[in-house]
């Protein structure tokens, strides 16, 4: 995904005069405007917490906080390229002390200027105990983490003591350990900058957010609508080139598709599984299908017992060779998926930690050995699996359903696997996040900084914020730490490896796919391209 550079591997004026710059309607209601003025439309879903930084760790959230907030460093659109945002530099000796300055002349949309203290406020309350942030678990590094959020008992601090404001420009982070690509992972959006605001009426900042990215939020309505506005005051470089998203709750994407084919939404993207058949006689050069940083697995309830008795990583490894992942790819997605061999992503590239084959013969189709490897392991627990997944997308359950045909075919038992579908994505996510799976569910990892590390320490590494099986193993995480602390890129990268093995050999989670970003827009839209987290690059995007 980057060059061959450390970083590659290490990786309010929101009310528009509408009415008098529309020139013309737009999709549901939207406006073609003069001067970058006009409104699009894009489908979303609501998302599982709160719109905070440190809260957010899933797809449909991420996308707000990406367009309401600019951090440290932003992740170059194209090339996925850690770059300085706010950041005017950040120095360090050893790896493991670092010295912040920040660019002046950057506020909040409501006028706050944007202050090294504003950095460490927001870092401080991401990582206490008391405030439950999803995304806590990022702070890890810096010292005092274990005095703010504990693994037992009450917190006992209620600041990172590695966290110091030398001026208004200046901040100073101590880590508790090397971490040599720690200023890569900093233009994630959990180490965003917060404003006074957010911490003085909280409740009132939960309801409408405040940042300093290019748009600012208008409205937001649960289960139906959230407005988006450009911030005309934005001083970044990044200006929004549209008037605004109003991004639209759909529950079953094919109806987000078939209302974009009706003139009724702008954008879309994700194209569901059951339209990638005709989406190109559908829209022709207005369908986007390029690599994303994005790995679909089959993840586990390490904390069910049933999961855990001896030989079931041989049941788990019969599972994934049940699987005709290539039969899958092609004739379900149309080749806008590629088979996993591995648990990262094609996008970080070999120098940047990928390397096809690893997962050997576990990810490939091998129907006998897979029925062997079940039998030696005790049979499935309870004589059958049930994949859970969110029903609100009909891509899920035709893949799942094809999975479970696969695996049934394998072990030749045609009840042996069924679908298990879940209401909306946020009852989905609610039940993994209070650990109430019983068996197999569907996850998928869109990285959140082009760094292997990414793909490997978040969902492995115990107690990671989003290990939501709860799997753990000394052997990793001490490999993970010893990478982490690692300066030179390409050992590291070895040593990240070396961790993804002990993932393998346990089948901590079963690799699916690789995912390509896939989209689709109307007529009224033009330089609209995702990102390599297979998002829309909404700023870019023009209406007319």
């Amino acid at each position: 995904m980057r060059g061959a550079t450390h970083a590659r591997w290490a990786a309010t004026a929101a009310a528009l005069a509408l009415a008098a710059t529309a020139c013309g309607g737009g999709a549901d209601g939207g406006t073609t405007g003069s001067n970058g003025s006009g409104i699009l439309s894009s489908s979303w879903g609501d998302p599982q917490n709160p719109l905070e930084p440190a809260n957010t760790n899933e797809v449909q959230g991420g996308k707000v906080l990406d367009m309401i907030f600019r951090g440290l460093k932003r992740y170059d659109p194209k090339t996925g390229e850690a770059e300085n945002m706010l950041a005017e530099k950040i120095e360090t000796p050893d790896s493991q002390n670092f010295t912040i300055t920040i660019k002046d002349g950057w506020t909040f949309s409501n006028g706050e200027k944007v202050t090294a203290q504003s950095f460490v406020d927001a870092w401080n309350y991401g990582a206490s105990l008391k405030n439950n942030q999803r995304n806590a678990y990022f702070f890890g590094y810096i010292d005092g983490y274990d005095k703010v959020h504990p693994t037992s008992g009450s917190q006992t601090a209620d600041t990172l003591s590695g966290l110091k404001v030398v001026d208004d420009h200046t901040f100073t982070v101590r880590l508790n350990q090397r971490f040599s690509t720690f200023p890569e992972t900093l233009g994630y959006v959990a180490f965003a900058p917060l404003p006074r605001a957010f911490f003085d009426d909280h409740d009132a900042w939960l309801g409408k957010p405040v940042g300093n990215g290019p748009y600012t939020v208008d409205s937001y309505t649960r289960g139906s609508q959230m407005s988006l506005r450009r911030w005309d005051g934005y001083p970044g470089d990044d200006k929004a080139q549209n008037g605004g998203v109003d991004l639209k709750v759909y529950t079953d994407n094919n109806t987000a598709y078939t209302d974009l084919i009706a003139g009724n939404l702008d954008l879309v993207d994700d194209i569901p599984a059951s339209q990638l058949r005709n989406v190109q006689a559908d829209l022709g050069g207005r369908y986007i299908n390029t690599p994303a940083g994005i790995i679909q697995t089959i993840a586990f309830p390490f904390y069910d017992e049933a999961w855990t008795k001896p030989g079931m990583e041989k049941v788990r490894k019969g599972l994934s060779m049940a699987i005709d992942r290539n039969q899958i790819t092609d004739t379900i997605f149309q080749k806008t998926r590629t088979p996993a061999t591995d648990w990262t992503s094609p996008v970080l590239g070999e120098e940047g930690g990928f390397k096809a084959g690893l997962c050997g013969q576990a990810c490939e189709y091998h129907p006998d050995e897979a029925k062997k490897l079940v039998q030696e392991g005790g049979g499935l627990p309870g004589g059958q699996v049930k994949i859970s997944y969110n029903a609100d997308s009909g891509s899920h359950k035709e893949w799942v359903d094809a999975v479970c045909h696969s695996i049934n075919n394998a072990l030749g038992n045609d009840q042996a696997c069924v679908g298990n579908p879940v209401g909306t994505f946020a009852d989905f996510r609610n039940q993994i996040t209070q650990s109430k799976m019983t068996g197999p569910f569907r996850a998928g990892w869109q990285m959140d900084y082009p760094l292997i590390q990414n793909f490997l320490q978040p969902l492995y590494y115990t107690g990671a914020s989003s290990n939501d099986g709860k799997w753990s193993n000394k052997e990793f995480d001490d490999l993970v730490d010893k990478a982490n602390a690692e300066t030179d890129a390409p050992t590291a990268v070895r040593i990240f490896q070396q961790a993804e093995e002990v993932v393998r050999d346990d089948m901590a989670a079963i690799p699916l796919w690789y995912q390509n970003g896939s989209a689709g827009y109307s007529e009224r839209l033009s330089h609209v391209a995702l990102n390599q987290f297979s998002v829309p690059v909404y700023e870019e995007i023009k209406v007319g």
